[in-house]
């Protein structure tokens, strides 16, 4: 929901159902709906295979963003990403440019890259992904600037439905993301605005969500 370079640790609470992995069954529901909508759909195993499926997907010479979130941190991905050869990490480009006078550059070359990679808040058995961000800065891509967009999601992340969804975002995810925010910048986190994706065109967006939980 915030951009940050480092991804510190935060303690979720186990009382909280929404930072446990739902079944396979749930997962396989769903996929199932997903790649109803256009989402192509694949389940793995745990994080290091989610990054090694993601990165083999990513075409050669592809201008590659990501969102700073804490899960494509997590599993190795935005390292990854970054320290390929085979992939221009916009990122890294991003960060050492300089927003009072390059700020024009840096909104274009961060809405539209040829591919970009994420997470989403929550994922519903019936085929939305669901979205939140204090700032929109991922929000534009995924929507509609990204040419191929990756969703890497994790297991606790699955819900019945979109009503959950916001449930999960607004009781669980925030104060995380509030805490990951203050210690990384200084400065709370706000829930400004919320993408909804209920379908897509076959071919732009792929889902691999995970059986272990990855992220909050």
């Amino acid at each position: 929901m915030t951009t940050a370079t480092l991804t510190p640790t935060i303690e979720r609470p186990l009382e909280d159902g929404f930072a446990l992995p739902v079944t396979r069954e749930a997962l396989e529901r769903a996929a199932a709906s997903l790649s109803a909508h256009g989402f192509e759909t694949v389940i793995v195993s745990d994080g290091p295979t989610a990054r090694d499926f993601v990165l083999t997907q990513i075409p050669a010479g592809s201008e590659v963003h990501w969102g700073a979130g804490v899960t494509v941190a997590e599993i190795g991905l935005a390292a990854a990403m970054e320290a390929s050869p085979d992939f221009e990490a916009l990122r890294p480009r991003l960060t050492a440019m300089d927003r009072a006078t390059q700020g024009d550059q840096m909104r274009k070359l961060g809405a539209a890259p040829d591919v970009f990679v994420n997470s989403a808040n929550a994922v519903t058995e019936d085929g939305s992904i669901v979205s939140a961000s204090a700032s929109g800065s991922q929000l534009g891509p995924i929507a509609s600037g990204a040419g191929r967009v990756f969703f890497v999601i994790g297991a606790q992340k699955v819900v019945p439905d979109v009503a959950t969804a916001l449930r999960r975002i607004e009781t669980h995810v925030v104060p995380l993301e509030d805490a990951r925010a203050l210690e990384a910048y200084g400065f709370h986190t706000a829930l400004n605005k919320i993408l909804i994706l209920n379908g897509e065109r076959p071919g732009r967006v792929t889902v691999v969500l995970v059986e272990e939980a990855i992220g909050f």
